[in-house]
C-alpha cells in the first residue's frame, strides 16, 4: 500500500524537476526601462580572406577607370559576380589594386582604408580630390545548434549586434539555453570563445556584444531536450515507462 502512494509523489517530484524557471527563458531580466547605459561603436577590422569592394571617383571619373575592376556601367552585379569584383585579402594583408599595386589593409577598419588609398593617390600625385569607399563583400556569422534556423548568413552592417544575428536565424528555440551562448571568433592569429547570458545585461559591455565578420554562434539545447534524443526519450515518455513498470510489477505481484 506505501507504494502505491509513493508512486504519485514520485512522479510529482519527476515532473518538477522538469520544469524550467521563467527567468531562464526570458531575455535580459535585469534590464530596466528608462534605464541609461554607456555605449561604444565597434568598428570591423580587415582581416585575411575579407573580400572588399574599393570604389575609387574623382572630378574626372575617366581618370578614375583605371583604380576600378569593374565599370561604372555593371551597377546591377550581385552574388558571385560582385565577390569576383572584389579585392581578396592576402594571408599578409595585402590586397593588390590597379596602378597603386599592393596596398596593406590587415587590421584596420572601412574608414581608415578609405584615408589610406585616398592619401596614396594624393602623394604620389595620381588623381586630384579622390573619393574612395571601401566595403566588406563576404562578412558572414555561422549560427548553430538550437535555433529556429541554423546556417550561415552574410550581413553588410558596419556593426551587427549578437541578438541580431540571432534574429537572423529566427530566434532561439524554447529549449535553448540562453545562459550559456558560445562566440568563436578568430582575431590576431587566435582563437578566442566567449560565453554571454541573454538572461542579464552584463554581456551587452562585453566584446562579444557586436558580431565580427566569421563569428560562430553556438546555442546548446537544455537537459530535457537532450533526454529527449536518448533511450528513454522526453519526461514525458519517461513517466510512462516507469508507469509501465511499476504497474506490471503490481500486477505480478497479486498474482
Amino acid at each position: 500500500m506505501k507504494k502505491v502512494v509513493l508512486l504519485p509523489l514520485f512522479v510529482c517530484l519527476i515532473f518538477l524537476a522538469s520544469c524550467v524557471s521563467k527567468k531562464e527563458i526570458l531575455y535580459l531580466n535585469d534590464l530596466k526601462a528608462n534605464g541609461n547605459t554607456n555605449f561604444k561603436w565597434s568598428d570591423v577590422k580587415i582581416q585575411p580572406n575579407d573580400i572588399l569592394n574599393v570604389k575609387v571617383t574623382t572630378d574626372d571619373l575617366e581618370l578614375a577607370i583605371p583604380y576600378n575592376l569593374s565599370s561604372g556601367q555593371q551597377q546591377n552585379i550581385q552574388g558571385t559576380q560582385l565577390l569576383l569584383q572584389g579585392y581578396l585579402v592576402s594571408n599578409e594583408g595585402k590586397i593588390n589594386m590597379p596602378v597603386l599595386g599592393e596596398v596593406e589593409v590587415l587590421g584596420l577598419t572601412h574608414a581608415q582604408v578609405e584615408v589610406k588609398i585616398q592619401n596614396e593617390l594624393k602623394e604620389k600625385q595620381l588623381l586630384k580630390n579622390p573619393v574612395v569607399v571601401c566595403r566588406i563583400l563576404n562578412a558572414k556569422v555561422t549560427i548553430l545548434g538550437e535555433v529556429r534556423s541554423p546556417g550561415t548568413y552574410t550581413f553588410y552592417e558596419n556593426n551587427l549586434t549578437v541578438l541580431q544575428a540571432l534574429g537572423l536565424a529566427g530566434d532561439l528555440n524554447i529549449s535553448g539555453v540562453r545562459k550559456k551562448i558560445k562566440i568563436i571568433r578568430i582575431e590576431n592569429d587566435q582563437q578566442i570563445v566567449g560565453e554571454i547570458d541573454l538572461t542579464q545585461k552584463d554581456w551587452m559591455n562585453s566584446p562579444f556584444y557586436f558580431i565580427k565578420p566569421n563569428d560562430v554562434i553556438v546555442v546548446d539545447p537544455n537537459t530535457a531536450k537532450i533526454k529527449s534524443a536518448g533511450i528513454i526519450g522526453s519526461p514525458g515518455a519517461l513517466l510512462g515507462t516507469i508507469s509501465v513498470i511499476l504497474s506490471s510489477f503490481l500486477i505480478i505481484r497479486s498474482l
